[in-house]
């Protein structure tokens, strides 16, 4: 909920920002492969939901999504139904509160958390509960500010490890500069709730502050944190988030010009933005915008940014979340069940935004690396299979251990097609030298019998130009012993 600024305050920052060449008040054109995404190609992923706010993805490239009134998480397959995984308890859902962000453990083969963030009666707060044990929830992080409105709520690990926690100011703008106040923060924590060493403040969780409502969180290629946030009346923001940075909230909002405060690197106006959900791909930032109903792709490098530009303006109405999945999609939530906008057949929605294809390949065809990653270990050298003659439907696989933990490996598949004419879809077969077992494949589909496995590809990364590659994921059992790179492996394309 937006408070009005007096109207000398608002010419005041209207005058200000008009001249600082780094704020955006109008889209440029957009184009069919923004940001390495084919956005003339939207597939609906999920229909029927209410109010999704979160999303997490699982190694199978399923995808967890809280629902913020009912306190559910949910687990849905791209073009599958959703299934309810449990309801949170000690969730009040009031105002803008309820069940808000969730992310993975970034060892969750190993431990198994899931965190979630969420409103109580009396707080918010972060707790964390074992895959297979939802009702058993550990308390990481309790006693940040609540409100009827602006309780941010995401939540996500970084490159570092540690969980990053947006919060807002719960209608309290003086939390925002106050230290021991969690409210109006970027907070920063270990997985199990302690401190940090490092954290800019001495005993504090504290990350960044002087933030009115944060509810986006992502890092580009070089590991820099960037973060949406509501403005009141007169700007909304991205900004790039450093240790300790104080970024101005109530004194300041949109570019001020005050030394004291760190400023925005791109600004719109709250009817174009409310930007919520940010993720990170190819370069772009991408933010999810509720009031202005549509998403922005942000060119973004060394902790600034380019010019916007508006894709899915107005086609599938208010935009709570977005991220990018393991198989490469970019993935986006609507929002028009809140009671603040106008819900069609469907809603709420979650929409799949294949990646460009490349040129000359008319279909997309993702190479991605699972997620969440565990830590890698030396790869042995690949086995693959020899490289036909030109002229002929023809293709090349080959196999790369990434980690290894007791009892069980990951590894990635690559397929590749080494022919000169283009196919339409390729087989692998592969045999395990010590009784291994596959536990679960993404991007493909499998079998096995005995020590054989076969892997053939899913209906959108099947084509494959001359040249091109796809990369498929699987996690599997280790009886005991070395890992060792399954072989022979024989690829077969047609």
């Amino acid at each position: 909920m937006r408070k009005r600024l007096s109207a000398a305050l608002a010419t005041i920052l209207c005058a200000v920002t008009a001249a600082a060449a780094l704020v955006v008040t109008r889209p440029t054109a957009a184009g069919a492969a923004t940001g390495g995404f084919d956005f003339t190609h939207p597939q609906v992923a999920a229909t029927g939901l209410l109010t999704p706010w979160g999303m997490a993805f699982l190694p199978d490239a399923s995808v967890l999504v809280t629902q913020r009134a009912t306190a559910e998480i949910l687990r849905v397959y791209p073009g599958g139904t959703s299934v309810r995984v449990t309801t949170v308890p000690g969730v009040l859902a009031m105002g803008e509160g309820g069940l808000l962000g969730i992310a993975l453990s970034p060892t969750f083969l190993q431990d198994l958390f899931v965190y979630v963030y969420f409103t109580t009666a009396y707080d918010n707060r972060v707790a964390r509960f074992r895959w297979g044990s939802p009702d058993v929830l550990q308390v990481v992080l309790a006693g940040i500010p609540r409100g009827q409105a602006d309780n941010g709520g995401r939540i996500a690990f970084g490159p570092d490890g540690m969980l990053y926690v947006a919060t807002g100011d719960a209608g309290n703008a003086v939390n925002a500069q106050n230290l021991n106040s969690l409210g109006g923060k970027i907070l920063r924590i270990r997985p199990d709730g302690s401190l940090p060493p490092d954290n800019p403040f001495t005993g504090l969780p504290v990350y960044s502050y002087g933030h009115r409502n944060v509810q986006g969180l992502a890092w580009d290629a070089g590991g820099r944190l960037y973060a949406t946030e509501f403005g009141e009346d007169a700007w909304d923001e991205i900004n790039y988030i450093v240790p300790g940075g104080n970024y101005g909230w109530p004194a300041c909002q949109g570019v001020c010009g005050d030394t004291r405060f760190r400023g925005p690197v791109v600004t719109w106006r709250p009817a174009d933005a409310s930007p919520s959900g940010l993720a990170y791909a190819n370069g772009t930032l991408f933010a999810a915008a509720l009031r202005g109903t549509r998403l922005w792709t942000v060119p973004a490098a060394g902790g600034g940014a380019g010019t916007p530009v508006a894709e899915l303006q107005g086609t599938y109405g208010r935009l709570r979340t977005v991220a990018v999945g393991p198989d490469g999609w970019l993935w986006v939530a609507t929002s028009n069940r809140d009671g603040r906008g106008t819900p069609v057949l469907g809603d709420d929605r979650i929409i799949r935004i294949p990646p460009a294809a490349p040129t000359g390949n008319p279909s997309p065809s993702p190479s991605v690396s699972p997620s969440p990653s565990t830590s890698p270990s030396p790869s042995p050298s690949p086995s693959a299979s020899p490289s036909p003659p030109a002229g002929t439907r023809s293709c090349e696989a080959t196999i790369r251990i990434v980690s290894l933990w007791p009892g069980g490996f990951r590894s990635e598949l690559t397929v590749r097609n080494t022919g000169t004419l283009p196919i339409s879809s390729w087989t692998v077969t592969f045999g395990f030298p010590k009784g291994e077992h596959v536990v679960q494949l993404w991007n493909g589909r499998y079998t096995q019998s005995g020590a054989t496995v076969t892997v053939t590809n899913e209906s959108w990364n099947g084509a494959l130009a001359p040249g091109q590659s796809v990369t498929v994921g699987f996690d599997a059992g280790l009886p005991g012993g070395t890992v060792e790179v399954p072989t022979p492996i024989t690829c077969t394309a047609t």
